[in-house]
């Protein structure tokens, strides 16, 4: 009868690390093979913000955290605040009284390549394939933060306390069983922009009974800080329509992407003031 071999603990160690080196090997090439496999989303909804246009009121902002419940900060909270979409005010230029503030309006990017997604140990980052748009499964959400880290735009928010809604929720005074993306969230956990996606999935369930396509007039005022913008700098729409405004003004002169470099590609899209190619 054959005698059986025992393995010493180094020989035991050595065939340990190969098993594991090729397992490696084969989860690294599991996104490459699905990345080829990837089709065009059926849409590609985006934002054109003309900075032209921008005068800094703040009202979308403001009509933001109404529409989505987000919590109000206590005056000790502030540096904590959650914004969805922020509106920085940079450096002045020229003298008074002609001065000059350069304004920053920055909404989530919903990046076609988010960085926030990858970075997600549970999935609660994830992006719907269909439209692009970047979610958050609040109950999945750990509160690892490797999302608000991650993304390069600061456009993610963590609940430091029990959230603060200074009143009746949004929707949820009418409706049992609010949109998942608007419905009440609590301590320890990420939000952000969506897109007003709870006005999305309507417009899509219209159309589907009507059995017809979604018009480029339709999207104009699905975002609330669309809707809201006094000076008529936002427009939003689908890039996957040649013939949608935000396409052609993505094609514009003036268009430009913030931190294009990194290869985010965000789906956001800012028109330069006039004359300014800086």
């Amino acid at each position: 009868m054959e005698e059986k071999k025992q393995l010493s603990r180094k020989e035991f160690l050595k065939l340990g690390a190969a098993a594991g080196a090729a397992l490696t090997i084969s989860d690294l090439a599991k996104p490459i093979a699905a990345q080829a496999t990837v089709t065009k989303p059926k849409h590609r909804y985006a934002m054109v913000i003309d900075l032209a246009r921008c005068i800094g009121c703040e009202a979308c902002t403001i009509s933001c955290k109404v529409e989505h419940n987000v919590p109000v900060a206590s005056p000790k909270e502030m540096a904590r605040r959650i914004q969805w979409t922020e509106v920085y005010f940079l450096k002045e230029k020229g003298k008074y009284p002609y001065v000059n503030t350069e304004i920053d309006p920055r909404p989530c990017m919903h990046c076609e390549n988010p960085p926030c997604v990858s970075v997600c140990p549970v999935g609660a980052t994830y992006q719907d394939k269909d439209r692009g748009l970047v979610l958050q499964r609040y109950e999945r959400c750990i509160g690892c933060r490797y999302c608000t880290t991650a993304c390069p735009y600061g456009a993610r928010y963590f609940n430091w306390s029990k959230p603060n809604y200074g009143g009746k929720l949004r929707e949820a005074a009418l409706n049992p069983d609010p949109h998942p993306q608007i419905k009440k969230r609590y301590k320890g956990i990420v939000e952000k922009c969506t897109f007003c996606v709870e006005r999305l999935d309507r417009l899509e369930a219209k159309a589907e009974k009507e059995s017809r396509a979604i018009r480029d007039e339709e999207l104009h005022n699905i975002c609330t800080c669309v809707r809201t913008c006094m000076g008529r700098a936002r427009h939003f729409g689908d890039l996957n329509d040649p013939e949608s405004t935000v396409s052609k003004l993505a094609r514009s002169g003036r268009a430009f992407r913030l931190l294009e470099e990194l290869g985010t590609n965000p789906k956001v899209i800012y028109l330069r003031e006039a004359g300014n190619k800086a």
